[in-house]
């Protein structure tokens, strides 16, 4: 972080009616003193919903239990097939860490909590580097009390870590564009090779950010010699981890194939028959609404004129605005063209968090030349919905499920589990786990059953999990004194089992339903 945080001279704006508005820049405050005060507003409203926040969305659980199986044996991941199935290897080797000195439902988020918070750093240095240093604050503000990152930044997904890395990587090609050295040039490329093992979205910041210096370096030679270098220096952990999935798929872009076959599936439920116009509609619309509701309108307009101005006035930026708007393009060609990805707020995250450095510039545009009542009207609107929107819902979501919370819970601040999980998985807990019992878990169409495994507290070796191949072998191995059944679950399915009333056998076991427990879980003790 140290060449992207090193220090610059504010940046001369250009000058121009449009600009008249701007103020006078005032001296920079110190840089330690400043940089503590931006982690402490983006450490602290962290820490208030880290207590109460639950892993499960972002495969946070799935995350956790593959990082726990490598701890147990650690090694070099290699492929899909050598423990990292489609996730980047990565975020395993930094939850397994964690996972050796703190527990499973909370190593993963405090991994998500340390680089949540840090992320304040490379967002302060790239802003700063453009539009001078209270731009910086101003971006880090709004960043500290984003929603959508909130969530991120206290469960155990790889959004949090993964937004640190791109960032660090803008903020040092900045720097590289700026300066034409090829020392922060290589630092970008060194971290985005960290960020493609962390999450595939960001292989496709490699031509796209290649391309920049041929587009917007004046000296042309320049222009190709940094493109290349950088476009090279990009390639290593790629071509590892494709080579690794050659060797052990056949296919060098296995886990890719396997993430699109499975959103391929997921379109096609979802935007069946006279469906598909509503999904199309919903996708033209996503990542900006997106970045409307969870950035809020404030921060988002402001956000949105700050590109607009900058795309106007400012053409050697103009790379970071294509950086938010060319994968934003590409999903959405995707969802509501090629009906083959269904957009999620997480994979919106990165796009929206680079509208946070255009904020200041953008509201300038807007409101400069208004009076200053005005100004500070609007301004003061702007935070306070910025603030009050997350916590509004953090607070209608938070323990609370149907209707509209069910669709606004992944953005929310507060991530919490259903009721009916919570419920099931303390009893096992408590009363199975603790007693050195067995679990039979159905399997669910929502993966509560995921839920369900990874909060009981079992070890592996004492559940059979229909999810698992082993299954039946794991049945007559730990003869499970608990059965866990969902509603619409695939055990009733399975050949063996039979439902009637409130009895289900299991290849001759029978299982007695028990009370005080909510659909669509229901849990079953082994008949005596």
């Amino acid at each position: 972080m140290a060449s992207a945080l090193s220090p610059v001279s504010a940046p001369s704006l250009p000058v121009g009616p449009s600009l008249e508005a701007v103020p006078t820049p005032q001296r920079e405050p110190g840089r330690g003193w400043l940089l503590g005060l931006l982690l402490l507003a983006a450490l602290v409203p962290r820490l208030v919903v880290f207590p109460v926040n639950e892993n499960f969305y972002g495969d946070a659980v799935v995350r956790t239990e593959l990082a726990e199986r490598w701890l147990r044996a650690p090694h070099l991941i290699e492929s899909f097939k050598d423990g990292a199935m489609q996730f980047g290897p990565l975020h395993f080797y930094l939850v397994g860490a964690a996972l050796s000195v703190l527990n499973r439902e909370d190593a993963g988020r405090a991994i998500s909590l340390l680089f949540g918070v840090l992320t304040v750093l490379p967002l302060f240095a790239l802003t700063r580097r453009l539009f001078g240093w209270k731009a910086g604050v101003w971006a880090c503000l709004g960043f500290s009390v984003w929603g959508m990152h909130l969530q991120f930044s206290t469960t155990a997904g790889s959004e949090a870590v993964s937004l640190f890395f791109m960032l660090w990587v803008f903020a040092l090609f900045a720097q590289a564009l700026e300066e034409g050295r090829f020392g922060p040039l290589f630092g970008a490329a060194v971290v985005l090779n960290l960020a493609c093992a962390m999450r595939y979205d960001a292989w496709m910041y490699i031509p796209l950010l290649a391309v920049m210096p041929l587009l917007w370096r004046p000296d042309r030679i320049s222009g190709i010699t940094m493109a290349v270098a950088f476009g090279l220096l990009c390639l290593p952990f790629p071509l590892a981890w494709m080579q690794g999935n050659e060797l052990a798929h056949g296919n060098p872009l296995f886990p890719i194939h396997y993430i699109d076959e499975f959103h391929q599936r997921w379109s096609e439920s979802e935007a069946g028959g006279a469906r598909q116009w509503v999904f199309r509609a919903r996708a033209l619309v996503f990542w900006p609404a997106i970045a409307l509701f969870t950035l809020t309108p404030g921060v988002a307009l402001f956000g949105a004129a700050g590109m607009v101005k900058v795309w106007k006035e400012r053409p050697g930026l103009r790379w970071l605005v294509l950086a938010a708007l060319v994968p934003t393009a590409y999903y959405t060609f995707r969802a509501a063209v090629l009906l083959n990805f269904v957009p999620l707020g997480r994979f919106a995250a990165l796009q929206v968090v680079l509208l946070l450095p255009f904020v200041l510039p953008g509201f300038w545009a807007c409101v400069g030349r208004r009076g200053q009542g005005v100004r500070q009207a609007v301004a003061g609107l702007s935070m306070a919905l910025a603030v009050g929107m997350p916590v509004a819902l953090g607070l209608y979501t938070f323990r609370a499920e149907g209707g509209p919370r069910d669709g606004l819970r992944p953005v929310s601040p507060t991530s919490t589990n259903p009721q009916a999980v919570r419920q099931v998985a303390r009893f096992i807990k408590d009363e199975v786990a603790a007693q050195g019992g067995a679990l039979a878990l159905d399997t669910d169409e929502g993966y509560l059953d995921l839920q369900i495994a990874f909060f009981s507290g079992l070890p592996e070796m004492r559940m059979a999990r229909l999810r698992w191949d082993t299954f039946r072998q794991r049945l007559a191995d730990a003869q499970p004194g608990y059965l866990v059944r969902f509603e619409g679950g695939g055990l009733v399915k399975e050949p063996g089992v039979k439902l009637e009333g409130r009895t289900l056998t299991l290849d001759g076991v029978a299982y007695e339903e028990l009370e005080g427990f909510t659909p669509p879980v229901h849990l079953y003790r082994r008949r005596p």
